[in-house]
């Protein structure tokens, strides 16, 4: 049989919104796959975004109500469309997508079922079991640190577990694409001033310990300005502004929209910054600053060490350390020539180990590798 024969691919989550890294993930994996010839399907909730970049990369799309777990409309439409479309690979990015095509496929199992697991927090029991099922082939996940708690919480197999990092499209997120005014035009904040940027204002995001280390650096740094962005409401925006001046930096910080242009964004950063103290796998907005040239710090929370590697590429300090971040974000200050060179050498590294296309070639070979070791099988007990 020929290994290089394209792959019918089902790629299933029930988020359909371009605002979670998720679904950024998920329909990065279904258009690289497509382009290299094989076909692809997303399963989703309608959403007529979705549909139509789905339909500009030539994806197949369906979908279903994804109501919950007893959702037996969107298990049967699944069970039927694998029925018709009789795939090599499913490949499910969320949990409720995982129990459902887990009941759709009972009749009808593919050659590879694959999981996603992005989150850093432990298996509980319900869990534990769709993760153990023989007809799980493999748990993919985003990081070293998350594999090692899947292991532990959920007593799998290590063998079962795979590393395939999260990529980065190098060609979207090139410097040389992207003005360093027009975000700060837009949002009004000078050129002259030191921009530092971190996305999410979820408490765990850090985004209050951030607020506190800039106000430590504000005295002897009068141009620094901190960007958080994400904020999907008024309240939520009212409630970074609060707490900045609270911290007596309110003119210091913008609380800024959720954003789909992220490399005009980074573009006009001179520091990405990620505080996180919880439920992080690695961080993306950290991969892509990186990918854009700019210095970055980040929490060693989840796998982000694995990312931040060495100083050489970046600043990595404690969870919740105030001192040590309000330290790196003073080093970086201080030394803006040194930082633009480990920015430098941070664009190298996320080129050389963390693209979108040494994500999906690693993807490709891992579906293969299941497919091939089945039918080995079945050879053999022929």
């Amino acid at each position: 049989m020929n290994d290089n024969r394209p792959l019918t691919i089902f790629q299933i989550l029930e988020f359909n919104q371009f605002n979670t890294g998720s679904v950024h993930q998920m329909f990065q994996a279904a258009a690289g796959l497509r382009e290299r010839g094989h076909d692809v399907t997303v399963i989703s909730r309608p959403d007529e975004v979705l549909q139509r970049r789905a339909a500009e990369h030539d994806v197949a799309f369906a979908s279903f109500p994804f109501a919950g777990q007893s959702d037996f409309r969107t298990i049967r439409g699944i069970a039927r469309l694998v029925a018709s479309r009789k795939p090599g690979v499913i490949h499910v990015h969320k949990g409720l997508a995982h129990s459902l095509s887990m009941v759709a496929t009972w009749l009808h199992p593919v050659g590879a079922f694959v999981v996603n697991r992005g989150v850093s927090f432990p298996l509980d029991v319900w869990n534990r079991i769709k993760y153990r099922t023989r007809r799980v082939d493999r748990v993919v996940t985003v990081c070293e640190q998350i594999r090692e708690v899947i292991i532990d919480s959920g007593h799998l197999p290590r063998e079962k577990v795979e590393v395939v990092y999260a990529g980065t499209d190098v060609v979207l997120f090139d410097p040389g694409r992207w003005p360093r005014h027009s975000f700060r035009e837009e949002k009004k904040i000078g050129e002259d001033r030191f921009l530092i940027a971190q996305v999410g204002v979820r408490d765990w995001k850090g985004w209050k310990e951030l607020i506190d280390s800039v106000s430590d650096v504000a005295s002897e740094a009068p141009a620094v300005h901190l960007a958080l962005v994400g904020c999907r409401s008024a309240s939520a925006a009212e409630e970074v502004m609060s707490y900045a001046r609270l911290a007596g930096i309110g003119e210091r910080v913008t609380a800024v929209e959720y954003r789909t242009d992220m490399p005009n964004v980074l573009a006009a950063s001179d520091l990405v910054v990620d505080a996180s103290w919880a439920g992080t796998g690695i961080t993306g907005t950290i991969r892509e600053g990186m990918a854009m040239g700019r210095p970055v710090i980040a929490t060693d929370c989840g796998g982000n060490g694995e990312l931040v590697s060495s100083p050489e590429v970046g600043f990595l300090v404690p969870m919740k350390d105030r001192g040590a971040l309000t330290g790196a974000i003073r080093s970086v200050i201080r030394d803006q020539e040194g930082s633009r060179a480990m920015g430098s050498r941070a664009m190298n590294h996320v080129h050389a180990h963390f693209s979108k296309e040494l994500r999906i070639t690693r993807l490709e070979a891992l579906y293969r590798r299941i497919l091939a070791s089945k039918r080995s099988g079945e050879t053999a007990a022929v």
